[in-house]
Parts: C-alpha cells; sequence; structure tokens
C-alpha cells in the first residue's frame, strides 16, 4: 500500500487518533510514526482537533422566539374546532344556494298549470322519497321512495327560510299521497327562497311547534 499520498496519510492520522483503526492495522501505522515526522505531525493535528471537542462549551442564552417554537413543536396542540353549526342552520344557507336553481322534471304534472313551486325531497342518502308540488292555496304531495313510517308516529313537512325558524306546513299524508292545505302565512312564506323538510314526529306532529325527531327529506322549493 502507498502511504505516501496526502490522501492516504491523512485518512490514516485519523483513524488511529479516533480509535477506528484494526489492531493490526494500528501496530504497522506506530511503526511507521517511528521514521516519519511528518506523518507524525498530520496525526498530532488530528488529535488536537479531537481534544477541542472534548472541551466544556459556554453556556449561551436561547433567544426567546426560538425556545417559543420549541415548546410549540413539542407541547400537545390544541385542536380548535369551530363550534358545530345547528342542522336547520345549514338547510338556510342551502336554501340561498338552491334558490337560484331550477328544478326540472319529466313527466306529466298534476295540474301542471296552477303549480307555482316545486320541490324534490331526497333522504341523507341522496334518495328521492317525495315530490311537493305547490299551488295557490295548496301543496301536493307525492310518494317516490317514501319509507314506511312506524304506528304511532307522524311525518310533518317544515319550511325553512333564510331567517328565522322552521314553520310547519303541516302533516304529510299517511301514504304520502295527498293535499296540504295553506294558510295565507304559509302561502306568503313559501313565495320567498325556503328549504322545505321532513321530519319524524310523534302522532300528530310536534308538541313544541318545532321539529323534535330526525330529519328524514329536505330540498329546496323551486320555481318553475
Amino acid at each position: 500500500m502507498n502511504y505516501q499520498t496526502p490522501e492516504r496519510r491523512r485518512a490514516l492520522a485519523a483513524d488511529y487518533a479516533i480509535g477506528l483503526m484494526p489492531p493490526t492495522a494500528r501496530k504497522r501505522f506506530e511503526h511507521l510514526l517511528l521514521d516519519d515526522g511528518a506523518l507524525r505531525a498530520e496525526l498530532a493535528r488530528w488529535q488536537n482537533h479531537l481534544t477541542l471537542l472534548t472541551e466544556p462549551l459556554v453556556e449561551q442564552p436561547v433567544p426567546e422566539h426560538v425556545w417559543q417554537a420549541v415548546v410549540a413543536r413539542i407541547e400537545p396542540q390544541t385542536l380548535h374546532v369551530p363550534l358545530k353549526r345547528p342542522f336547520w342552520n345549514w338547510l338556510r344557507l342551502g336554501a340561498v344556494a338552491c334558490s337560484l336553481l331550477i328544478v326540472l322534471t319529466a313527466g306529466l304534472l298534476y295540474n301542471r298549470d296552477s303549480v307555482q313551486y316545486q320541490a324534490t325531497l331526497l333522504s341523507g342518502t341522496a334518495q328521492p322519497g317525495l315530490r311537493i308540488e305547490a299551488h295557490a292555496d295548496y301543496l301536493k304531495v307525492r310518494p317516490l321512495e317514501l319509507s314506511a313510517v312506524e304506528a304511532g308516529r307522524s311525518l310533518e313537512l317544515w319550511a325553512i327560510p333564510v331567517e328565522g325558524k322552521p314553520v310547519s306546513l303541516g302533516l304529510i299524508p299517511a301514504d304520502g299521497d295527498g293535499r296540504i292545505a295553506l294558510s295565507q302565512s304559509q302561502q306568503q312564506l313559501i313565495r320567498v327562497p325556503v328549504v322545505l323538510a321532513v321530519s319524524l314526529e310523534p302522532q300528530g306532529g310536534s308538541p313544541t311547534g318545532q321539529p323534535t325527531g330526525p330529519v328524514l327529506y329536505q330540498g329546496p322549493l323551486a320555481t318553475l
């Protein structure tokens, strides 16, 4: 092996100083040191560098912004979850967007000339459950894929305006097919953007004047 190249001599001196050299190689290297002053100087430089690494470090204060960044990384983070908006509020927001859409349907419509508004109410799985046609003073209700209602319960139809609380429009007929008469105030209500929703209530309707059961179907009421 050529021990005279600077790179080789530097590498050997480093391995010897660090202690990585095998025993046989150490003996051979120590034999070289006896007659090679330059190699001894190279070894001394490495030993001096390593000695500096053992000296104690001078304590330096950590800048406040650095410390805050470290703490932020190692401490448990607090997840800020926005307050859950009531379901009815989301329906109101949907009414704003959906009021700009026109619901187009195929097939023959009952008494089409007098139909002013129409809605297809969907279930939570986006399956059409009911079709609502708004005439001058009543709603025509048609079942599409309406689920059976257990005994002692009723389906109640609600109008949810952009502003304000849900307003009951009446009970859905037992078989989902029929009419719901509208009062003057109800007629005025459905002339503005609203979302229709159907909730499951005790027999005869909600006892509180507001929905108490789960919402089974919902959809915007749009002009034709």
